[in-house]
C-alpha cells in the first residue's frame, strides 16, 4: 500500500532551518548534527572477516593520509578567522560559568570538528560563552610566566611604583595647575616606564602568555561539544 504525500505538511529546506537554528540560539543542534552527519559514512562501513581475502595495504595507507591531512586542515583552519568575532563587552559583565560543569565538563563534553566550519561555529560560540574562564586563564598564565622571569615581575612592580609615586607628587605639588609641566613629566615618566620594561623583558612573559592563552582558548573551543543554552521564556499573549 503506497501513501501519497500530505499537501497539508510542512517542508522546510536545510538551509532555512539552519538558519533558524542560527538565529534562535539552537547552535548545539547544528553542532551535533554536523557531528552525526561527519559520523554516518564510518558507522555504515562493514568489516571483512574471512582471512582468504587480502585488500592492498596501500589502500589503508591511502586512507589513513587523507584522514590526517583531513584533521591537520581543521586545526589549521582555527588560523584563519577572528575568534572574537562575536565576542561583545557584555560578555564579560555575567556570571562566570563553573569550571567543572562548564567550562571543562566530563570526557564525553569533547570531540574533534569534522570540519573546519563547525570548527569556526565551536570556537566563536564557546569563546563568547566562556570568555571570563578564558580571562581568568590568561591571568593565571601571565602570573606563571612572571614566577618563571623574576626580573619581568621586578620589572612590572616597580613600573606601577614609578606611576604610584607620580600621581602622589602630582596631588602634592599640584601639577594640573601647570599643564605643560605636567605633560613632560607625564612623558618623562613614559619613557622610563618604557626602558624599565624593555630592559627587564616584561614584553616576553607577556608576549609568552599570549601566544599559550590563545593556544589554549583555540583548542579548547575548537573541541568543546556546544551545549543548550537556556532561551528566554515568552511570556503568554493575552
Amino acid at each position: 500500500m503506497v501513501f501519497s504525500s500530505n499537501p497539508l505538511s510542512l517542508s522546510v529546506p536545510d538551509p532555512t532551518f539552519e538558519s533558524w537554528l542560527r538565529d534562535s540560539g539552537y547552535l548545539d543542534v547544528i553542532d551535533n548534527q554536523q557531528t552525526a552527519a561527519a559520523a554516518a559514512p564510518t558507522t555504515g562501513t562493514s568489516t571483512i572477516s574471512d582471512p582468504t581475502i587480502t585488500i592492498p595495504i596501500s589502500s589503508f595507507l591511502f586512507r589513513y593520509l587523507v584522514s590526517f591531512f583531513s584533521h591537520l586542515w581543521t586545526l589549521l583552519s582555527l588560523l584563519t578567522f577572528n575568534p572574537f568575532a562575536k565576542l561583545t563587552t557584555n560578555d564579560f559583565s555575567g556570571e562566570t560559568p563553573s569550571w567543572t560543569k562548564g567550562f571543562f565538563a566530563d570526557f564525553l563534553s569533547y570531540s574533534f570538528p569534522a570540519s573546519a566550519s563547525q570548527a569556526r561555529l565551536r570556537v566563536q560560540e564557546n569563546v563568547k560563552r566562556y570568555a571570563r574562564n578564558y580571562a581568568s586563564l590568561f591571568i593565571l598564565f601571565f602570573a606563571c610566566s612572571l614566577y618563571q622571569l623574576p626580573l619581568a615581575l621586578v620589572g612590572l612592580i616597580s613600573s606601577l611604583a614609578l606611576w604610584d609615586s607620580f600621581r602622589f607628587l602630582s596631588d602634592k605639588w599640584g601639577l594640573n595647575r601647570f599643564p605643560v609641566t605636567e605633560m613632560i613629566l607625564v612623558r618623562f615618566a613614559q619613557c622610563v616606564t618604557a626602558i624599565i620594561l624593555l630592559w627587564l623583558n616584561v614584553q616576553m612573559a607577556l608576549c609568552c602568555t599570549l601566544v599559550v592563552s590563545y593556544i589554549v582558548m583555540l583548542l579548547h573551543a575548537a573541541f568543546r561539544k556546544l551545549t543548550p543554552v537556556k532561551q528566554p521564556s515568552q511570556g503568554r499573549r493575552k
